[in-house]
């Protein structure tokens, strides 16, 4: 039985897995939190979440309920994540993060304080992203530099970091299979006159709009044809079961940093 711990349980993401945690034979919601002053601090997580009562309350503090945990699932934020990795790192306590908007340096710090348990993170916790993450890489090694490459995604307006994570994880794909530095080579955006467009360059651009779940558009064109590589993320319970199959991974695997690519067996 992994014994989870959910943060960010009054948020969208954390709802979701809680209701997917509470359908499955082989997990039990041992904990929950919340931001300190959120309205959900106090209550029971499952009531929070519209599923019924699951016996367990909402708290502002993880370290306080990680003691015998299995797993800490956290959709939270950046400054959030890297303190639930904190904890876990303390307790020892796996951790699955599919928070987005980590930066280089809290990346790094994760990858410290896994030395000390296992965890998994990711920009996007569904299995077919991370299929496509392989796909991508594919393509853009067969294509080579003469087919032009621009990204578009697509998120509900209430979603904080533009680019999204997956987006910008795709186009460090493809620069990475055409032997490119993302950081020289990517552009968010463009506007006025700017020139005619570069060999080597990956354009990314950012849809906010309405309750878009999310949606990413790959798109090579070469001179006479065009391919599109399109993900519709039809609900959040995509990368909530995700998230889950990721837990199941962590829970058993040994201390260090991992990804989708590990949980999937697609190294």
């Amino acid at each position: 039985m992994v014994r989870v711990i959910v943060t960010g349980a009054g948020g969208r993401m954390g709802g979701r897995v809680l209701a997917l945690a509470k359908e499955a034979d082989d997990f039990q919601i041992v904990g929950a939190t919340e931001r300190s002053g959120h309205s959900a601090i106090g209550r029971d997580a499952g009531e929070v979440a519209g599923l019924g009562s699951v016996g367990v309350k909402v708290t502002d503090n993880l370290a306080n309920i990680i003691t015998g945990a299995t797993v800490v699932v956290d959709f939270t934020a950046p400054e959030a994540s890297i303190s639930h990795l904190q904890a876990a790192s303390e307790a020892g306590v796996a951790i699955v993060v599919g928070t987005t908007g980590l930066t280089k340096d809290q990346l790094e710090e994760a990858r410290r304080l896994a030395t000390k348990m296992a965890c998994v993170i990711s920009p996007n916790m569904s299995v077919g992203v991370n299929v496509l993450f392989k796909t991508l890489k594919e393509v853009a090694r067969t294509l080579g530099d003469d087919y032009d490459v621009e990204i578009v995604e697509a998120h509900h307006r209430f979603k904080k970091d533009a680019p999204s994570g997956t987006a910008l994880r795709m186009a460090q794909v493809v620069a990475e299979a055409l032997g490119w530095d993302l950081e020289d080579v990517g552009i968010y955006g463009r506007k006025g006159i700017v020139g005619e467009r570069p060999k080597t360059q990956i354009g990314v651009h950012t849809v906010r709009a309405g309750d878009i779940v999310g949606e990413h558009t790959v798109v090579f064109a070469g001179m006479g044809e065009r391919i599109e590589i399109v993900h519709r993320a039809h609900s959040r319970d995509n990368f909530a079961r995700g998230a889950l199959r990721a837990a199941r991974f962590v829970a058993q695997a040994p201390k260090g940093l991992y990804d989708m690519a590990d949980v999937l067996g697609l190294r």
